[in-house]
């Protein structure tokens, strides 16, 4: 299923140098987690505390989108080539990831023509897909990152939505139906595709 995510390779190998200067600088993958993470909390807080009178700062948020999707890669590439694997950044790199998503989503039950119910079940689903792609390693399987509409997907959709608040300007009610009902059924189907996907990595395994 086509995925931002698939675009993932190429975005490490221009981030590589990057990395190569920070892990000379001795930054960990774990500081890069939890900075990432600090930032999302304080810019959702922040945009949930002003509401839609500065919608300006709504501009944030798609800088941010893509900022914290290169510090994401920048800690995987940290962990994986640099040594800096441990079994407290891969809880940190989900449970962040999880509560990084709701800070940035929450701020748009403030914006006119959502709600509490479809920010809500948005923020619910992508934490269960989330969670569907982290149980692989549980039964056998690797991490899952099937689509559509995982993380790099709604970080998408969510900072085109900022870009246009921020821009001042008012989001047609359609956009209520296609984010309200797209984004959660593709959210679905995603879980689905993660859990199949899953399924299918140890019965491969087991057929070996």
């Amino acid at each position: 299923m086509i995925s931002i995510y698939q675009l993932k390779p190429a975005f490490q190998n221009l981030l590589r140098p990057l990395v190569r200067t920070l892990a000379g600088c001795g930054v960990s993958a774990n500081a890069v987690t939890l900075f990432a993470a600090a930032v999302s909390l304080l810019l959702g807080g922040a945009l949930c505390f002003i509401g839609e009178e500065a919608r300006r700062l709504f501009l944030l948020v798609p800088l941010w989108m893509f900022l914290r999707m290169a510090l994401n890669a920048v800690d995987g590439m940290l962990a994986r080539e640099f040594g800096q694997k441990t079994p407290l950044g891969a809880y940190l790199n989900e449970l962040s990831d999880v509560v990084s998503d709701a800070a940035l989503i929450v701020p748009f039950v403030f914006v006119r023509p959502f709600g509490w119910p479809v920010i809500g079940a948005i923020i619910v689903l992508s934490a269960v897909s989330e969670m569907a792609g982290a149980l692989g390693p549980m039964i056998g399987a690797p991490r899952q990152y099937d689509g559509p509409m995982g993380k790099s997907d709604r970080a998408f959709v969510f900072g085109a939505l900022g870009l246009w608040v921020g821009l001042g300007h008012a989001l047609p009610h359609w956009v209520f139906w296609g984010v309200g009902v797209g984004v959660p059924l593709s959210i679905m189907l995603n879980i689905i595709n993660r859990i199949r996907s899953g399924l299918a990595a140890v019965s491969k395994d087991k057929i070996k």
